[in-house]
């Protein structure tokens, strides 16, 4: 079952050589169950050390993150995580036994497994492709296999940081409507980092603004948008002029 998150006056301070730096300050935000929600902003306005506290893979400095009304003390298997990095896949693994390691490392029966893994393969439209290793796969490709990964052992929430930064501008179109595809099939929680304003536009149910120096939150905007969206009607560009006027103050 997708997941509510809240994210209670957090603030983060990494300790550095040079002294303390105040990444994010003072932030406060909600999601609903199923809400598809994109982080946006420039580079070192504190996303990602959002997402990583969402993670559990970094402790706030003060406030608090809850999933369903539970405090976030570390690392859990109620939320997944893609990031951009391809080489996040196991490259000893071939792309189904990728999307089976968190259901082996919560002892599932390999039948049970093998199916589960086929079963997300499908989702994502990789399933000819189950016994490729990693670097017989294209990028996009890589990274479907990376969301099947994160969604196969039934998270509720889903953190995605900038997953398709690195792609080709067709083949993060494609992306893009693979994952909306995926989100309308499973529901889950998405909070999606992202610096690149159309892709937020498309996706998002709603966009939280980010300001840097330090990371603080400088709108909250929700999208009346129907899906499928066209990126080329006047209603998106109208909604980019919105978002981008936001970012600019």
């Amino acid at each position: 079952m997708a997941q509510s998150i809240e994210s209670r006056s957090v603030s983060f301070t990494y300790q550095t050589a040079a002294g303390p730096v105040l990444a994010v300050k003072d932030v406060s935000f909600s999601i609903a169950p199923e809400e598809f929600l994109c982080v946006l902003g420039p580079s070192g306005c504190g996303k990602t050390t959002i997402l990583n506290m969402l993670a559990g893979f970094l402790v706030p400095t003060s406030g608090a993150i809850l999933i369903d009304g539970k405090a976030v003390t570390g690392r859990g298997q109620d939320r997944g995580v893609v990031f951009q990095d391809f080489a996040q896949l196991f490259p000893w693994r071939t792309a189904r036994r990728n999307v089976e390691f968190g259901l082996e490392m919560r002892g599932v029966p390999e039948p049970e497994r093998r199916e589960t893994g086929l079963q997300f393969l499908r989702l994502v439209k990789l399933e000819k492709f189950a016994n490729a290793y990693p670097h017989e796969l294209s990028g996009g490709m890589q990274q479907r296999v990376a969301i099947a990964r994160a969604l196969a052992y039934n998270p509720g929430v889903l953190l995605m940081d900038e997953p398709f930064a690195a792609l080709d501008a067709m083949t993060r179109d494609e992306m893009q409507k693979q994952l909306i595809e995926v989100w309308q099939a499973t529901r889950k929680t998405i909070v999606y980092i992202t610096h690149n304003v159309a892709e937020a536009v498309y996706l998002a149910d709603n966009i939280l603004v980010m300001a840097p120096h330090p990371g603080t939150i400088k709108a909250r905007i929700k999208l009346e948008l129907p899906r499928p969206r066209d990126p080329l009607s006047t209603e998106f560009f109208a909604m980019q002029r919105q978002v981008l006027a936001n970012l600019s103050h």
